[in-house]
């Protein structure tokens, strides 16, 4: 795992984060109601950090092995633009958001939890795995968060970014009301 400036050098470059979304927008816990619908609860402090973080200039993908309504519904209000769900391989979408966005990997942070998320993590310019994240998968990040999946995570990386790129101030200003 990287030291703290090392990461900030890597973030300062991201262009793009993508991110999972159960585990790490999530807790991980998934609600089932005995008719099958499915509920997800979200960390209103991560949508802040995303909706922000897109503020800034930054892209934001998710991309997800489960298909969930709730994802779509969370995630677009906030400026999400690329939403991939059901999709197990991730590093095949990896790879044609990469070549979409004419990016390379250094220009883009891939957050998980778990090993289907190592493709990403291990090709991605900065690989990040939660607090709370598999212990093989966190073997393999370049940075682990100090928050959980859903419990804050998400803000955290965002905030990191945007102190990397020297947008954290400016950004935070801007919810400030005109004095």
């Amino acid at each position: 795992m990287m030291q703290m400036e090392e990461m900030l050098q890597k973030a300062a470059k991201v262009k793009l984060l993508i991110l999972d979304v159960d585990g790490v927008l999530t807790d991980g816990t998934i609600y089932l109601t005995e008719s099958g619908e499915e509920f997800k609860a979200f960390n209103s402090k991560d949508g802040i950090g995303l909706k922000t973080l897109i503020k800034s200039g930054v892209e934001v993908a998710i991309i997800s092995g489960r298909k969930s309504a709730a994802v779509e519904h969370r995630l677009q209000p906030l400026g999400v633009r690329y939403i991939h769900q059901g999709h197990d391989d991730k590093i095949h979408k990896y790879n044609e958001l990469k070549e979409k966005l004419t990016l390379r990997d250094d220009e883009i942070a891939y957050i998980g939890d778990d090993l289907p998320d190592l493709p990403p993590i291990k090709t991605s310019g900065l690989g990040i795995v939660v607090a709370d994240g598999n212990d093989f998968a966190r073997q393999h990040a370049d940075w682990i968060t100090s928050k959980p999946g859903g419990r804050g995570a998400v803000r955290e990386v965002c905030e990191h970014i945007m102190r990397a790129q020297n947008n954290l101030d400016k950004m935070q200003q801007y919810y400030l009301p005109n004095e």
